[in-house]
């Protein structure tokens, strides 16, 4: 493979690292979220409107920003039916072909992403409730984390033309 597709593959998978690894901690802030409720609520009789949207959001950036990592540290979910039973060539080129269609897929989320974050800014979009937060800063998470995934997805998709070819692009 030609040097700067190495380098893209490389790049882009320290990138998915480095943000996967940080999502994870996510759950933490998530489960300070929900305990510092349910302390406050028990032994204080109060009860915070803010509480369920923040863990709402929080748990949205978690899975979305670890959207990346998970592609690729293979976590994904995939129907095993005739896939495993495939020489390692012939899954690499089954991988191209879900790799082309998860590309195309992602970026009709990124442009609905891009147009629905851009409204959000432009209108200063709040969320239907008592609470009524800012959409812009999840939507820009959001749309950012799919961002990744794309870039992961074409990573992922030079690596199974290299392994198709026989070749095998140096992984982290």
């Amino acid at each position: 493979m030609p040097k700067v597709i190495t380098l893209y593959v490389r790049y882009v998978d320290k990138l998915c690292l480095i943000v996967g690894r940080f999502a994870m901690y996510l759950i933490f802030v998530l489960m300070g979220i929900l305990l510092f409720s349910s302390v406050s609520r028990a032994l204080f009789g109060v009860s915070h409107i803010w509480v369920v949207e923040m863990a709402q959001f929080t748990m949205a950036a978690y899975y979305i920003l670890g959207g990346g990592y998970s592609m690729l540290q293979d976590a994904h979910v995939r129907v095993d039916v005739f896939y495993g039973r495939l020489i390692p060539k012939r899954r690499a080129f089954v991988d191209t072909i879900t790799a082309f269609c998860l590309i195309f897929y992602l970026i009709l989320l990124i442009y609905g992403g891009i147009s629905s974050t851009e409204y959000a800014l432009k209108y200063g979009q709040k969320n239907y409730s008592s609470w009524g937060p800012p959409l812009a800063p999840i939507k820009i998470i959001m749309t950012s984390g799919i961002f990744l995934m794309l870039l992961q997805a074409i990573s992922m998709f030079f690596k199974d033309v290299a392994r198709v070819r026989g070749k095998a692009i140096d992984e982290l």
